[in-house]
């Protein structure tokens, strides 16, 4: 069975049907109306038959009643007047009769089939066609909030796509019998078959499929920069935009959500062995989750009072809307998982402990330690690190100040340096805190932002400046040390430097001043000491983060594993859970030797 169905299809837009005998279009009167006019015949008699403009089956509407599983003796051309029947084709679902109509997309004339059949969704295209037609789709953009509106309130911005939308932009995936995509996928997502079940209208298949994989779905499709991982080996790529992979992740996550389709497995296997997990964000979510479903004992300690790391105290609501990570959570916890919070391991309780009581642990504590510029005024009052400052608007729930306690940090002209999506997610938090203007200040071009196109769109569209190749070299404070400007200095870019990129250079006598009464250092995050403190052998890399054997992410200390921001730096939500995946592997296969 070809299992592209052309209903998907804006019709207005993209198709018009033929009679192949005498060439007249069937919908060319009428090109408003919800329904096509043909002429059939049904146990000897003729009947008026409906069909939709989408060429889905035809309608019990017609002007002669027909049961399910009955089918037409003929269908007749209302212009020409002769049978559309085609003797030599089948329908391939079921066998019977099928009518060969012509459609024009995109200036092309191609053979179309209709099963006769009532009840019967079968159409037929050759393959060939079929990539026509797809690599004519549009991509899907995703509708979202109105860009005045959504800059003052923290509600999510893309509504994510309708069933229409995701349906027609599941009909772009080409369906590669190599898929590259899954290749892009750290945590190897079967991509194409959670497509085709779209495709098929069964998303609680498809959301199955992914769940096989992914635990963080619904998160995963909202903050994930799908863009440079499964959408960037899309072939379809090569000639036009890929396959919107992420929007068709959050559809089928957010239905699965909302139907509660998605059981908890049983877990039929019980093992005598005992996990700790320290950190519960994406990595040491995704060890749990996997070493649960095997067997294992797994408990997760948490420093903060609510779980789910960066998730939680990092990503703003109105990009990750945390019901979301607290069905994520939830769902861990109905696997079994015992979550200890308020706990910070390496000061409540050392790894060594953990050794000895646990038969494996697992370190996934992030990279939560600020970086600052080390420049004059840095210390003034109302500067604020990214972590500080994202931590209470989202974790604290600064933003709904006085329902919460924490207060919400306020400046009316806000400066934010840095490019990447922390920067991005400071910025239009401080806008929707109340803040008159807010200009990031980076030190590189537009080309060079780290940050996700999507985020930084977002950033321009709701009215947030960008000062490039600008670089601040000191704050200024007023008379009582609270910041009121910062001085700057224009850059240029001159050669590469380690990382490829073009080092920026200092423009001499360029410097001007920002008038700023809040700022926010967003340059990136190192590795929190707590830990290493005691734990003085855990070996180290030469940035200070943990090192580990890659193919199995365990540390220097035997039993101990650990990965995500920790082991490589800031880094993105799938690729600690890519980490965690292979800790979770190399933990059972180490583990289930020794029983």
């Amino acid at each position: 069975m070809l299992d592209y169905d052309v209903k998907y299809l804006k019709f207005k837009t993209y198709l018009s049907t033929y009679c192949p005998h005498c060439n007249k279009s069937f919908n060319v009167k009428n090109k408003e109306a919800d329904h096509l006019l043909f002429n059939g015949v049904f146990k000897g008699n003729d009947m008026e038959l409906k069909l939709s403009p989408y060429l889905d089956v035809f309608e019990t509407e017609s002007s002669a009643e027909m049961s399910k599983d009955e089918v037409l003796d003929d269908l007749i051309c209302p212009g020409c007047k002769q049978s559309l029947v085609d003797p030599d084709t089948q329908c391939a679902e079921c066998g019977s009769h099928v009518a060969k109509i012509t459609i024009s997309a995109y200036a092309k004339l191609l053979p179309f089939y209709v099963c006769l059949k009532h009840g019967c969704e079968w159409h037929g295209l050759t393959k060939a066609d079929e990539r026509t037609i797809k690599l004519k789709i549009p991509r899907q953009e995703m509708p979202e909030q109105d860009q005045k509106l959504r800059a003052k309130n923290f509600l999510e911005v893309p509504y994510g796509l309708t069933t229409e939308l995701t349906q027609l932009e599941a009909g772009r995936c080409l369906q590669c019998t190599n898929p590259k995509c899954v290749n892009g996928c750290p945590v190897n997502v079967d991509i194409p078959e959670f497509i085709r079940q779209i495709r098929a209208g069964d998303f609680v298949e498809a959301a199955k499929v992914i769940k096989l994989r992914n635990i963080l779905p619904a998160v995963c499709g909202r903050v994930c920069p799908q863009e440079e991982q499964c959408e960037a080996h899309c072939v379809l790529g090569i000639r036009d935009k890929p396959v919107a992979i992420g929007h068709l992740e959050r559809f089928v996550a957010d239905w699965a959500m909302k139907t509660d389709s998605i059981k908890v497995p049983v877990i039929h296997t019980q093992l005598n062995k005992k996990v700790a997990v320290v950190g519960s964000g994406p990595g040491g979510i995704t060890v749990a989750a996997d070493l649960l479903q095997l067997g294992y004992t797994v408990t997760v300690y948490e420093a903060l009072h609510e779980p789910g790391g960066v998730l939680v105290y990092g990503i703003p609501e109105f990009r990750l809307p945390k019901s979301i990570v607290h069905n994520e959570i939830d769902y861990l916890r109905r696997l079994g998982c015992k979550i200890e919070l308020n706990t910070v391991i390496g000061t409540a309780i050392t790894i060594e402990e953990l050794i000895a009581e646990y038969d494996a642990v697992y370190i996934g504590v992030g990279a939560g330690l600020p970086v600052f510029m080390n420049i004059e005024g840095e210390n003034l009052c109302n500067i604020f690190s990214s972590n500080e400052y994202l931590t209470r608007i989202n974790l604290m729930k600064a933003y709904r100040f006085p329902e919460y306690d924490t207060p919400k940090p306020e400046g009316n002209h806000v400066v934010v340096v840095g490019g990447g999506n922390v920067a991005m997610d400071s910025a239009r938090n401080a806008l929707r805190c109340g803040a008159t203007d807010v200009t990031i200040v980076y030190r590189r071009s537009r080309k060079e932002l780290p940050a996700r196109e999507e985020e930084v769109r977002h950033a321009m569209e709701e009215g947030i400046k960008f000062k490039l190749l600008t670089n601040p070299v000191r704050f200024i404070g007023n008379d009582i040390s609270w910041v009121k400007g910062v001085e700057c200095i224009r850059m240029e870019l001159g050669e590469p430097d380690a990382d490829g990129r073009r080092k920026p250079v200092p423009i001499k006598d360029s410097n001007f001043i920002i008038e700023t009464d809040m700022a926010i250092i967003a340059i990136g995050t190192g590795p929190s000491p707590l830990i290493f403190a005691t734990t003085p052998n855990l070996k180290r890399n030469r940035w200070g983060y943990v090192e580990v054997n890659p193919e199995t992410m365990e540390t220097s200390i035997p039993g101990v594993y650990a990965g995500g921001d920790i082991v490589t730096g800031s880094a993105t939500v799938i690729s600690a859970m890519g980490a965690g995946r292979i800790a979770a592997n190399a933990i059972h296969k180490k583990l289930s030797s020794e029983q």
